[in-house]
């Protein structure tokens, strides 16, 4: 665990350089117009090995509005367009400033865990596409309804939120949700016509008492949810635990992330709906970036940067019952390329990825990535 606390990295003191810096502007700052608008789009190009054609996709595109009652009460909302035909709320929760720091909130949320899943505009993050683990562990974009608080303690360089959310859905319908594959990922809810048995339990501090660096905390407890409470075996215990570090020190930018998830009753589970969900998922990526523009020109807001990622996880590290582990969930992703900035908020990205498993009888097809990331 030590290695990953100090190999990584975050922009820990400056909210204007992250990601939410529209929602902390209109969150935080009493001078702020009523009505704020903002938001992101990415546009990718992935081409895979072999004869297969490449993809172009406008991947996402997502608004941000927000609007403020009175220099404590705020309304923030996301509304994203995938793929240019599937619509979701993102985010949609009321805000009341109690004081600097300490914040209520209610509505749909983001769930904080890991980096990317609060931080997953395309500008901030280095490469085309999110890392694997941030989609099959962290089922990133993860958000849930929910009513909790947020705020930070400058004594102790401590940021924190606390938060009860409906769970994931399990079981609806007659069908099992859940799987191997990508563990909890399909039972992500998102706010629409949320099924909810019993709440969980989210929690993440951050702690940025170092300059450049940035340390998380996270964990989630709870059980999912079921439309139907008398179908045994159709709930699943979750319990999550992240860790994560952020560093940039000059023009070098470290990076890393592991994830622990431990489910319960999986045995039940699988025997009820004929899926193969594990009872253990883990894993991590280590990450390294360095700036070079500045090399050549120090006055600029441009920015080009090299970058490698390294990530290793399995969604069935172990199973329970007469359930075998399946090799080819044990996933192994090496990313590298060059992330060209314009600005601040408009990023080119180029790069490519090498796949692997445990299985010895896959496969994978490697592939190069290509796109375009705006925020504003």
């Amino acid at each position: 665990m030590l290695f990953f606390l100090a190999i990584t990295n975050l922009y820990a003191q400056d909210t204007q350089q992250d990601s939410l810096r529209v929602a902390n502007r209109l969150l935080s700052d009493y001078n702020s117009s009523k009505l704020t608008i903002g938001g992101y789009v990415q546009v990718d190009y992935n081409e895979p090995d072999g004869p297969a054609a490449g993809n172009l996709d406008v991947h996402r595109l997502v608004m941000l509005f927000g609007y403020k009652f009175t220099d404590k009460l705020s309304f923030l909302t996301e509304i994203e367009l995938e793929h240019v035909k599937e619509v979701f709320v993102e985010q949609a929760f009321v805000n009341y400033n109690i004081n600097t720091n300490f914040n209520v909130r209610g509505g749909l949320m983001l769930v904080p865990m890991g980096i990317i899943n609060e931080y997953h505009e395309p500008p901030v993050f280095y490469g085309v596409e999110r890392p694997g683990i941030d989609h099959d562990i962290v089922p990133t974009t993860w958000r849930e309804l929910g009513v909790g608080i947020s705020g930070k303690i400058d004594a102790v360089s401590l940021r924190y939120q606390a938060y009860i959310f409906n769970g994931f859905a399990s079981y609806k319908n007659g069908e099992g949700l859940l799987r191997g594959k990508d563990g909890l990922r399909k039972g992500r809810q998102k706010g629409a016509e949320s099924i909810i048995n019993t709440p969980n339990l989210s929690a993440k501090v951050d702690y940025y008492g170092i300059l450049g660096l940035k340390l998380g905390l996270a964990g989630y407890f709870g059980k999912t949810q079921t439309d139907d409470t008398s179908v045994e075996g159709s709930r699943v215990g979750v319990s999550m635990i992240g860790l994560d570090a952020r560093y940039k020190l000059r023009n070098l930018e470290l990076k890393g992330q592991y994830i622990y998830t431990a489910l319960s009753d999986t045995e039940k589970y699988n025997d009820l709906t004929g899926k193969d969900l594990g009872s253990k998922m883990n894993g991590y990526y280590v990450e390294a970036a360095y700036n070079f523009m500045s090399l050549f020109n120090r006055n600029t807001n441009k920015s080009l940067v090299a970058f490698g990622r390294y990530e290793s996880y399995d969604t069935h590290s172990s199973t329970a019952g007469d359930l075998n582990k399946n090799p080819a969930y044990d996933r192994n992703i090496v990313t590298a390329g060059l992330d060209f900035k314009l600005s601040p908020g408009v990023a080119l990205k180029a790069d490519y990825q090498w796949f692997d498993n445990a299985d010895p009888l896959s496969n994978l097809n490697n592939q190069f990535n290509a796109g375009i990331g705006v925020m504003f």
